[in-house]
């Protein structure tokens, strides 16, 4: 039997595989974009395979499938690499089968990348046709190096103003770093914490029932969730509500609202390249980089596993040795 949910028809089998891969993302506290990400390439595996049953599907499935993506769909490396470790995942800890050997797979190209990288001068023309609280994240994703995801789940008690040092938490690779307060934001950092709790007064003199919480977090600490140095950094302007609970609680600001407003400033500003939230991380890099920190140190601060993944920005800045390649133009 077949049912059809969302986009994809999906074997009936399928309903309950789904439900355990959601619950081995959850034990493992994987994020919801790697849940999200996890299903979809299950759910495009079974429409490749027309809805064959899950008990059935083998290791030739999986290479047929890595192979149109490369071949038919022409997606990138990095999907074809994602789609590739969603399905073993889902192979392994669902189906309960192993990979074996995979081989004779068609690999997508690799491409060179090289990211975009904005001046200081584009940095604040941007940030300064922006309106709060999205200039200050903007602020905080080039002061300080972050991701989107990691400046928009930060919580007040990720600040140490007295050590001038903000901890980030679960970062990408479920990894802790800690990276430098910028002074110049001290003062608006704090004014944004007085914002954030004067807010929670007024959500606690209406029956709030807290931010929403992580992991079992709230089960270890009951009162966590409506206490002050829990409540998002930057808090959403409206609460949800809880369907299974009907309690209103409050989630952090969205990140499309901040993507939106980028956009519209980096039009506003007239840039002349394509930035996005995480091109004001690539210039943090860049502008350490050509302001002589080595690169051991721009790896710590961003959090990168691997030095190779931090020396493409070595490719960003401008050689300053005296073998610096010139044009033919430029010699005198």
């Amino acid at each position: 039997m077949t049912v059809v949910t969302g986009y994809y028809p999906v074997h009936s089998e399928s309903i309950s595989l789904f439900k355990k891969l959601s619950d081995e993302i959850n034990v493992r506290h994987y994020s919801p974009k790697t849940l999200k990400s996890y299903r979809l390439w299950a759910q495009k595996l079974q429409t490749f395979t027309r809805s064959k049953s899950p008990s059935l599907l083998d290791v030739n499935d999986v290479k047929s499938f890595l192979t149109h993506l490369a071949v038919e769909k022409k997606v990138s490396a990095s999907s074809q690499n994602q789609a590739f470790n969603a399905l073993l995942f889902f192979f392994r800890h669902v189906l309960g089968k192993e990979f074996g050997k995979i081989d004779g797979v068609v690999r997508a190209k690799r491409r060179p990348y090289i990211p975009v990288v904005l001046s200081k001068q584009e940095v604040n023309d941007v940030i300064s046709v922006m309106r709060p609280p999205c200039d200050l994240v903007v602020k905080m994703l080039y002061g300080c190096g972050l991701r989107l995801s990691e400046c928009l789940n930060l919580r007040i008690n990720n600040f140490n103003f007295d050590a001038g040092i903000l901890t980030v938490h679960d970062g990408k690779g479920k990894k802790d770093r800690t990276v430098p307060l910028p002074k110049v934001l001290v003062d608006e950092l704090k004014v944004q914490v007085d914002k954030v709790y004067q807010l929670h007064k007024t959500d606690l003199s209406n029956g709030y029932h807290g931010a929403f919480m992580f992991n079992r977090i709230e089960k270890k600490y009951k009162n966590a969730a409506k206490e002050f140095i829990w409540q998002w950094f930057f808090p959403a302007e409206t609460l949800t509500e809880v369907a299974d609970t009907k309690e209103f609680r409050r989630y952090h600001f969205h990140e499309s609202h901040v993507q939106k407003a980028i956009k519209k400033a980096v039009n506003k500003a007239q840039l002349t390249k394509r930035a996005t939230a995480h091109t004001f991380r690539h210039s943090f890099a860049s502008h350490l980089l050509q302001a002589n920190y080595d690169i051991r140190t721009i790896q710590t601060l961003l959090g990168h596993s691997d030095v190779r993944t931090t020396m493409i920005y070595t490719q960003t800045v401008p050689s300053m040795t005296l073998k610096e390649a010139k044009s033919p133009l430029d010699i005198t």
